[in-house]
């Protein structure tokens, strides 16, 4: 497809140039020091092309694009019962957000916001130690890139915790509704490095594919997981996935997708590809400014927008 790899290559000529690209996640320092000069793009289609461009080989933190794999590996342990301790609406507030959870039980609304991955974490944690249960979920997201050399960077994950004091108390206040079940230390401890595992746009894009083709690793392989339960994961990164931003990415992207503060996005265009946009400066809602615009671009060239007819 040549005219998808000029148009991903023109998309980062364009923001490559670009002179507003947003403000770095100052308050984990190992995110506040990456050049905001950076951008990088990969679409792996459904026929198995790689298109790249920029620093799509650059490793990044993928923080809470983590949610994703975390997500997908719960539901295949607890299943649908998952949702007895997170909800499925949109939070309407940022990702840290507090407040709706007294209102409403210590039940988050979904479980992309921080107080419903730290629930998906403590599920994770059922029956293994801290360690073991993070080793599970990185060994999850290398099978689905089909690549080991995906890491946990401690560095970052360290800063996590040192930092990481909105998301403590989220833990704790949860717990005091029963919704935590393991001691918030060690569910924390999960949490924090799975959002502190690095990946490039081109082992994104890999690791999304399974979302591309219906729950299948590959077409004609294995499955991951069940058609109907790709489509729920997709429906709720379409509606969930850029926290209060969520309606807009939807107006103007069009596709599900998720987004972390280290300036990445995993986009999904079902049956026709897997993207995944960096650059390191966000938006006041913590959402990749200069990612989001080029998957808008690639959106409108390509007709991807799950809303186009046919």
């Amino acid at each position: 497809m040549a005219d998808l790899a000029r148009l991903v290559q023109d998309i980062a000529t364009e923001m490559r140039d670009a002179s507003d690209r947003g403000e770095v996640a100052s308050y984990i320092p190992p995110l506040a020091r990456v050049d905001p000069r950076q951008f990088g793009l990969c679409v792996v289609t459904a026929e198995g092309a790689v298109h790249s461009a920029g620093e799509s080989e650059e490793p990044f933190s993928i923080q809470s694009i983590s949610k994703v794999f975390a997500l997908t590996q719960a539901l295949g342990k607890v299943g649908d019962t998952l949702w007895r301790r997170v909800g499925r609406e949109p939070s309407g507030t940022p990702f840290n957000s507090i407040v709706q959870l007294e209102r409403e039980q210590g039940i988050p609304r979904n479980p992309f916001i921080n107080a419903g991955a730290l629930v998906v974490s403590d599920i994770n944690l059922a029956g293994h130690a801290p360690r073991e249960a993070i080793g599970e979920l990185l060994r999850f997201t290398r099978y689905l890139a089909d690549d080991d050399g995906i890491i946990i960077d401690e560095a970052v994950a360290r800063a996590e915790q040192a930092t990481g004091f909105r998301n403590i108390a989220l833990a704790n206040y949860m717990k005091a509704f029963g919704n935590i079940h393991h001691a918030p230390e060690l569910t924390l401890g999960v949490y924090f490095h799975q959002c502190a595992i690095a990946m490039s746009c081109r082992q994104l894009a890999m690791a999304g594919r399974f979302l591309m083709h219906g729950g299948l690793h590959l077409p004609g392989g294995p499955r991951v997981v069940s058609a109907q339960r790709a489509r729920r994961i997709n429906a709720l990164m379409l509606t969930c996935g850029h926290y209060d931003a969520s309606g807009d990415f939807a107006f103007r992207v069009g596709l599900p997708g998720k987004s972390g503060v280290g300036g990445g996005i995993l986009a999904i265009a079902p049956g026709k590809a897997a993207i995944a946009a960096w650059s390191p400066g966000l938006n006041a809602n913590g959402n990749s400014m200069l990612g989001t615009l080029a998957l808008e671009r690639l959106a409108e060239a390509t007709g991807w927008s799950v809303f186009n007819p046919g």
